[in-house]
């Protein structure tokens, strides 16, 4: 992993704060001063910054947090946006996100203090379910593309107006319904086994279908049920059975 994003997954410290103080001379590894944002490091390398010991995790601990709109999923936010660390409790200031969901987007969003659960949960095929609501009609145009699949050469249309992802291959859907289907707004829930950037947004948008609601219900077996908006739980003993069995699959 590279240093800078160790030092991010690991501490309370931004990417940005960490390549800052990497520069300064601020960061060790295995005692020796290291200037190399993108050096290679893993969880047997000794890192010290600020002469502070990054402290190697034996345990773990895993939240769900209801995401409100209008919170920007990072550590941190040139533009001085809100981020979601600056309304969750500060015990979660060195907690990693494990995926995103856009500024405009809510519902649940996993927490971890593990980078490699973090990792292994963001690239694994588990089923994020949403609850979506698009202005106008779901079309048999768009039902086959949700159950074939697509491929865009130009995906630009819905996704940030700095996004440098221009192609974009759309996977079915792993399974929708259609809720409502009205010429002025419609409702679906629908499951995805990845995490593109905005993929939702960018799917339906290529139909000129915008997305006004997206609601994140379900991250693999893990539910957002009754959480308000804004609040966190940790895991259920459940839950965290069933996560050390994809994790001892996985």
């Amino acid at each position: 992993m590279r240093l800078n994003k160790y030092i991010s997954h690991n501490t309370k410290y931004s990417r940005r704060e960490a390549d800052k103080l990497i520069q300064e001379g601020q960061v060790r590894v295995n005692k020796k001063v290291v200037k190399n944002f993108g050096m290679e490091v893993d969880y047997q390398d000794d890192v010290e910054v600020k002469g502070k010991k990054i402290k190697k995790k034996t345990k773990f601990t895993v939240a769900v947090y209801n995401k409100p709109k209008g919170e920007l999923v990072s550590k941190s936010d040139p533009q001085g946006r809100t981020t979601i660390y600056h309304k969750l409790p500060g015990k979660f200031r060195i907690f990693n996100y494990v995926g995103r969901l856009d500024y405009a987007s809510e519902g649940l969003l996993l927490l971890t203090d593990s980078v490699e659960i973090a990792n292994k949960l963001s690239q694994s095929n588990l089923e994020r379910v949403y609850k979506v609501k698009v202005k106008g009609l779901i079309t048999e145009k768009v039902i086959d593309a949700m159950k074939e699949g697509m491929e865009l050469d130009d995906a630009t249309k819905g996704a940030h107006e700095k996004t440098k992802i221009k192609k974009m291959k759309f996977k079915p859907f792993a399974w929708f319904t259609i809720q409502k289907n009205k010429p002025n707004y419609s409702i679906l829930k629908v499951a995805l086994t990845e995490g593109k950037n905005r993929e939702i947004r960018r799917f339906f948008a290529a139909f000129n279908l915008e997305v006004v609601d997206l609601k994140r219900l379900r991250y693999g077996w893990i539910n957002l049920d009754a959480l308000p908006t804004g609040k966190t739980r940790f895991l259920k003993k459940s839950e965290y059975n069933k996560l050390h069995d994809f994790l001892s699959s996985s």
